[in-house]
């Protein structure tokens, strides 16, 4: 009888610890599949990221969701860009998109459009940091990025403008991208690289702002 009992232990024993052994093994692969939701990034931009004036799939949106795919990284992208549109507009739309896309990641490229229309530096600023905020309060990381206005609209207003994106990223400790079209509007023939009306890039520079934009966001996914 003796005997019997202590067979029957060893048994229950091996099957405890075979149980431990499995849970174990499942913790090192960290959390079960269906606990790793993909990821999704929302684009909330004007024209230089909803592809105006290029053949659809040229655009630095679409280039970076392809490097995405790719790279076997699970990232729902939704581009929000729309043309012509300012940080105001883009604070007015945030609320919803963050209600209905439920972002793990918002790169807002906003702000050029801002310059063009004479907006004060100050409305921009506040409005890009409401879109932060509100994208940090949903649970979101933010890459901020910037851009630059030709030197005819003032030294200081040029600067101004050009430094309120780093010090928008740096207060709300967000990621940045400096300057989108870095190498591409600073070049020495960049008329060569820009359409008709001199103000949105050719299909060639898109790769180039892809860089810039993947520089920024791969230390994030």
């Amino acid at each position: 009888m003796t005997e019997v009992f202590h067979n029957a232990r060893r048994g229950v024993l091996r099957w405890a610890l075979s149980g431990c052994a499995i849970v174990l093994a499942g913790a090192a692969h960290g959390a079960p599949a269906s606990a790793h939701r993909p990821a999704t990034l929302l684009v909330l931009g004007d024209s230089l990221s909803a592809e105006y004036g290029l053949a659809r799939g040229t655009g630095w949106v679409a280039l970076l969701e392809a490097r995405l795919a790719q790279q076997g990284r699970k990232v729902q992208v939704f581009n929000a860009s729309i043309s012509g549109e300012t940080t105001s507009g883009g604070r007015s739309r945030l609320p919803a998109l963050l209600q209905s896309q439920k972002p793990t990641h918002v790169v807002i490229e906003l702000g050029a459009n801002d310059a063009l229309r004479g907006f004060p530096l100050r409305s921009t600023e506040d409005n890009l940091r409401a879109m932060v905020k509100a994208c940090q309060d949903a649970g979101a990381k933010v890459l901020v990025v910037g851009m630059r206005v030709p030197p005819n609209y003032g030294r200081k207003y040029t600067e101004d403008f050009a430094q309120l994106f780093a010090a928008v990223a740096r207060d709300t400790r967000s990621g940045l991208v400096p300057f989108l079209l870095k190498d591409v509007a600073d070049r020495p023939d960049a008329v060569d690289w820009f359409q008709a009306d001199r103000i949105h890039p050719l299909a060639k520079a898109h790769p180039l702002m892809l860089e810039h934009i993947w520089a920024g966001l791969k230390p994030m996914l």
